[in-house]
């Protein structure tokens, strides 16, 4: 087996080359949690040197099921990573990794795909190299995905089919958005993946995802001019643009909002979604402070162990047993502010009908300044929280980059929230009242209420 030194010779190769020049998009802010950004080598990067003996690394995608051009195609790539490349094979990835006791990840959501390790610090250039393998020479064997990719691909498939609250969810944003955001994160159905799914697509696909001006790297614990140093070092081989005919089929629309209700039969519990037209990320531009206070006003479920909580829903449960959780699904262009009620079929309907009453409540303002003055201090911190979390922001800031050039600041996004009145949250409730409701419900089709017995406008 290969020996920590052996493995760092070629990744350290250039350690005595001359700096490289860089441009710095802003600069951090320092003893906070600010992103320092730049760019090297084309690909625009972000790091935060937070203290410690330990980095995380992430290549950030635009390339989440959003803009997959057909069913499955993320999810593939997501499956591809490590699984080999023209230089290294992956029996060879997963010991080298082993051997210098790292962590590999994968993973997808609506718009991005996040290629990522966690190492010991001084392991960053061997993990750099690494990533720009992946990006740039990962082997799309068709016996690889047969055997490796594929049945993971259906083991996903079925996990989603078995949970009511994720059916329920992807068919609220699935109504709200219908194609783009709308599209499933797992696949939802056996026969798109099967008919269009191959090696040589999903090849076709990572010419996009892996184009330079569609990614981005991050890194949490290391110093920005290390990072920059190796990414100058390692991606100047990675394509410098997708082909054309790619980029006109993939679908960089702007998100529209439609709205509107479904219901879906299951065996194995109940699940109802009420959404609404909510927030884009702090990154987009349509962020809205104010509905992530209202979700956070509304709430539902406790961050108080052994407490059902003091949030407005928490208190509208029909029993114990069922759960409320009020959140504000946030992305590059739009967001979806959703309640979701989980349980019986009968708590499930009268929980529903509680929820809108306190959503009119708020709306007709019959809501103290006490209570929103809470729900904004917990959303201040639901968001600090969020932010400092390494996983939460490395997405949070490749996806700022790679959609509009701009790193998720938390001094800024705090400032924001704090920065929200008590009118503002009564307008948001009356405003979403007002427009067209996406109602999702899953399970007991005889018991679950109907938008029009909500008083919902669908």
């Amino acid at each position: 087996m290969l020996s920590r030194s052996a493995l760092r010779r070629g990744a350290l190769r250039c350690q005595f080359a001359q700096p490289v020049q860089k441009r710095y998009l802003a600069e951090a802010a320092s003893g906070s949690f600010q992103y320092q950004t730049g760019d090297a080598s084309g690909v625009k990067i972000a790091s935060r040197d937070l203290a410690g003996p330990t980095t995380t690394l992430a290549l950030v995608s635009k390339a989440g099921t959003r803009y997959q051009l057909l069913p499955g195609l993320t999810e593939g790539l997501e499956k591809f990573a490590f699984r080999g490349t023209e230089r290294r094979s992956a029996l060879r990835i997963v010991r080298e990794s082993e051997l210098l006791g790292a962590e590999l990840e994968s993973y997808h959501s609506r718009e991005n795909l996040v290629i990522g390790a966690k190492f010991l610090r001084d392991d960053l250039p061997y993990f750099v190299e690494l990533l720009a393998e992946v990006a740039s020479s990962t082997k799309y064997l068709p016996h690889v995905y047969t055997e490796e990719v594929l049945p993971l691909i259906k083991l996903a498939h079925k996990k989603f089919l078995a949970s009511p609250k994720a059916i329920a969810l992807s068919s609220a944003h699935s109504l709200a958005f219908h194609r783009g955001l709308g599209t499933p994160v797992s696949p939802a159905s056996a026969t798109p993946y099967t008919k269009y799914l191959a090696a040589d697509t999903i090849e076709y696909f990572a010419q996009f995802a892996y184009a330079k001006p569609n990614f981005a790297i991050v890194a949490n614990g290391a110093e920005h001019a290390d990072l920059s140093k190796w990414v100058n070092e390692f991606f100047g081989g990675v394509s410098a643009k997708a082909p054309e005919d790619l980029l006109q089929s993939v679908r960089d629309k702007q998100t529209k909002y439609y709205g509107g209700e479904e219901r879906i039969a299951h065996g194995s519990g109940n699940s109802l979604v009420l959404a609404f037209p909510g927030s884009s990320s702090f990154t987009g531009g349509f962020y809205k402070p104010e509905i992530q206070v209202l979700a956070s006003l509304l709430g539902g479920k406790s961050s108080i162990k052994w407490s059902s909580g003091f949030s407005l829903l928490s208190k509208a449960a029909a029993s114990p047993g069922t759960s409320v959780e009020t959140k504000s699904a946030i992305y590059s262009d739009a967001g979806l502010l959703y309640i979701n009620i989980n349980g019986t079929a009968e708590n499930v309907s009268a929980t529903a009908i509680e929820a809108v009453k306190t959503l009119h409540s708020i709306a007709g303002g019959k809501i103290s300044a006490e209570d929103i003055k809470k729900a904004k201090a917990a959303a201040k911190f639901q968001e600090l929280e969020t932010g400092q979390d390494i996983t939460a922001g490395l997405e949070l800031t490749g996806s700022g980059l790679t959609h509009g050039s701009k790193a998720y600041q938390l001094d800024e996004t705090a400032k924001a929230i704090e920065g929200v009145t008590d009118a503002q949250v009564k307008a948001a409730a009356k405003t979403l009242l007002e427009s067209k409701a996406t109602v999702s419900a899953v399970g007991d089709l005889f018991l679950l209420p109907y938008a029009e017995d909500l008083g919902l406008k669908v």
